[in-house]
């Protein structure tokens, strides 16, 4: 699978608006991977990371197919230099017991009487990850919620709202082969809204 790192200019409107509209980023970054309107899109995972104040926003993006980002980079001022992409496969590095450093940005949500919600509770969020981790082959050893904000955007001719929580800590590998796949397809609902990319990082 492919992992890009893009490096967004704050100055151009059109990127500013996308980074406002997690919709509109997901119709942007799309637009790399389709070239006609006959292409269905591939799914991809986004993510646009924790800056600091007045820091350059850098947005990440994960497909199982090659992009072609000189679409972006075609637009006027909306990227800083060239995209960045790695050709990445867990399969290779992920070992059975191992402990690994992760982010990730999700939707935890539970469905009541055929509805799902957001749980906004810190404690049933993390009791949300701990359950993810049964299902995709890793054990907590340490979790935090680093942040939790509700998007807002405008979907056709509709309005979405959909709760956003960044989780941070420690994970240990009980299924590797579960866990490469829960890193390939993401992790919980509102993928296109930039939830789901788990990063693994060693340490």
């Amino acid at each position: 699978m492919y992992l890009t790192r893009l490096r967004l200019d704050p100055r151009s409107a059109q990127a500013r608006r996308d980074l406002g509209d997690p919709y509109e980023m997901h119709r942007t970054l799309v637009r790399a991977f389709v070239k006609d309107a006959e292409r269905v899109p591939p799914r991809i995972l986004w993510r646009a990371e924790p800056t600091a104040a007045w820091s350059e926003p850098v947005v990440l993006v994960q497909a199982q197919e090659p992009a072609d980002w000189s679409v972006l980079e075609a637009l006027q001022n909306y990227l800083k230099g060239s995209a960045e992409t790695r050709d990445i496969s867990p399969d290779g590095w992920l070992q059975p017991e191992q402990c690994y450093r992760f982010r990730l940005f999700a939707n935890p949500t539970v469905t009541r009487d055929g509805k799902r919600q957001g749980l906004v509770a810190e404690e049933a969020q993390l009791a949300w990850l701990a359950r993810q981790g049964q299902r995709h082959g890793f054990a907590l050893e340490a979790a935090l919620v680093t942040g939790s904000e509700v998007l807002r955007s405008r979907k056709q001719d509709g309005r979405v709202s959909l709760l956003r929580v960044c989780f941070e800590g420690r994970l240990r590998t009980l299924d590797s082969t579960a866990l490469a796949t829960a890193l390939r397809n993401g992790i919980g609902p509102g993928k296109a809204f930039g939830c789901g990319l788990l990063s693994l990082g060693r340490g």
